[in-house]
């Protein structure tokens, strides 16, 4: 399957996006910043649809295309979204402030380190979370993420599949990329067999993962 014709075609047939969400993703195409895949975007408006969340987590701002999509696809619900990186963070203050203002509240920002942050935040707070950071990074936020779910609440995870890279020897893929692959292998391990969760990988865009909590 070729994922550049795939991704283009759905976007061709899918809904467009509201003026303030495609001129968020043209600017973010232009300055090479990558966002979420057509793909993706249509699964979290249906999620958003779908599941009807009152407390969203995001991990992994970058210039704040996903929250304002979440945002426009649920309203009512209070989306937290966590970014470290200065110049992404500049660019997302900007871009909640021209298209989430305090005519459409609902949307806070921190900034810093996931790791330090997450802990700092209230056990079973959000029955939604979208993890799309730091890739080496998900298994060692994914204790806090569980803990952070509420019972039946939803973990979708982006950009699991690498470019098709987890699925290969960790020799095959470069040098540079390796604690990545391993490390993104623990991750799909252990969200599979993590007896607090159900799991599903789905092979879309770039490879997604869709978890909930298990009731308790």
């Amino acid at each position: 399957m070729h994922i550049d014709r795939t991704e283009k075609y759905i976007e061709l047939t899918s809904l467009p996006l509201t003026y303030d969400l495609e001129a968020v993703k043209n600017e973010a195409l232009e300055g090479g910043i990558p966002i979420i895949r057509p793909s993706v975007c249509g699964l979290l408006r249906f999620l958003m649809g779908y599941v009807k969340p009152v407390k969203i987590l995001e991990v992994g701002t970058a210039v704040g295309f996903s929250a304002l999509l979440m945002h426009e696809y649920a309203p009512e619900a209070q989306i937290t979204t966590i970014e470290n990186y200065e110049p992404r963070l500049i660019k997302a203050r900007e871009n909640f402030s021209k298209y989430a203002g305090d005519d459409k509240p609902g949307i806070t920002l921190l900034e810093g380190d996931a790791e330090k942050i997450l802990p700092t935040l209230k056990s079973g707070e959000y029955d939604f979370i979208f993890l799309d950071s730091a890739k080496a990074q998900y298994i060692t936020f994914l204790p806090e993420l569980i803990r952070l779910l509420t019972p039946g609440g939803m973990l979708v995870s982006d950009n699991c599949l690498q470019d098709g890279d987890v699925i290969e020897s960790r020799y095959a893929v470069r040098r540079r990329d390796r604690t990545i692959h391993d490390r993104m292998r623990m991750y799909l391990s252990e969200v599979a067999s993590n007896p607090q969760l159900k799991s599903a990988i789905l092979p879309m865009a770039d490879g997604v993962t869709i978890s909930y909590k298990a009731g308790e």
